[in-house]
């Protein structure tokens, strides 16, 4: 089987509507770019309910392929079905290279559990809330509430007109100069993206990955190679933390130390 690279892939994204905001949308595809082009969008509910008016006009603006499935019984949806259908058959194609899903339901695990045995890297979007059995199936579960709350918000800037300077009686039979032009105002400081205390699991993840690598004689271990130990254990992303890489999260926690070294790769060294 051919191998993946993270970054070049074709990549489907399922949408679970029913239990999906659209909101979310657009922190979804900025984090499935990192995995390709998500060139399958594909998003599942009763299209006649009024809940998902959100979801409808996003799909005309965002090429997003609505796939009709009418609740057969009443007060349960059906499209779980319908997508892990279509999760499937994508994967017998061939030509795909990578998931990304969009639910909070954890009657997905089992399809999760199943694309990643033929080797495809899974992406979870949902909520806080979402059962950890479907967060752990994930190659990675990304809490879409953090992922939106770490988004700085665009500031717009207003110039300021410069009050007019008084004439010199010498210069007063000068000709007028031209008016200069305002001088654009500052932009105001961004507020960095909010942050959570990381948990211990991942910290005692950590710790065992590190422990587990090969050291320097000074005691560094690269953290591309402890990255990869923590996520062949564990789903967890540093965006949930409010971070967007690995080394200033881990150059956040007490325990290690961190240096860059020549070609720009973070090394780390455990203290406590």
């Amino acid at each position: 089987m051919a191998t993946r690279q993270e970054g070049r892939g074709n990549i489907a994204l399922l949408i679970d509507a029913d239990n999906a905001s659209a909101a979310h949308f657009d922190s979804v595809m900025n984090v499935l770019a990192e995995l390709g082009t998500v060139n399958i969008r594909r998003a599942y509910g009763n299209w006649s309910k009024a809940t998902l008016k959100t979801w409808a006009a996003l799909s005309i603006a965002q090429a997003i392929e609505p796939q009709q499935q009418f609740d057969l019984t009443k007060g349960k949806n059906a499209t779980d079905m319908k997508m892990t259908i279509d999760a499937m058959d994508l994967l017998a194609s061939g030509r795909v290279d990578g998931f990304g899903l969009m639910s909070s339901d954890s009657d997905f695990t089992p399809l999760v559990t199943r694309l990643r045995q033929d080797g495809i890297p899974v992406y979870g979007f949902g909520l806080a809330g979402t059962p950890e059995g479907f967060r752990r199936a994930c190659t990675r579960f990304i809490d879409v509430a953090a992922l939106k709350a770490a988004e700085v918000p665009i500031v717009k800037v207003v110039a300021k007109k410069a009050a007019p300077a008084a004439a010199s009686p010498a210069k007063a039979t000068q000709p007028a100069q031209a008016a200069a032009a305002p001088a654009a105002a500052s932009p105001a400081p961004m507020a960095p993206p909010p942050r959570k205390a990381v948990d211990a699991e991942v910290v005692r993840l950590l710790i065992d990955a590190y422990d587990e690598a090969k050291r320097d004689e000074r005691g560094f271990v690269a953290l591309g190679p402890v990255g990869q130990r923590v996520g062949n254990r564990s789903s967890f992303d540093v965006r949930n933390y409010g971070y967007k890489r690995l080394s200033d999260l881990v150059a956040a926690i007490p325990n290690f130390i961190t240096e860059v070294r020549e070609g720009g790769q973070t090394w780390i060294k455990r203290i406590k």
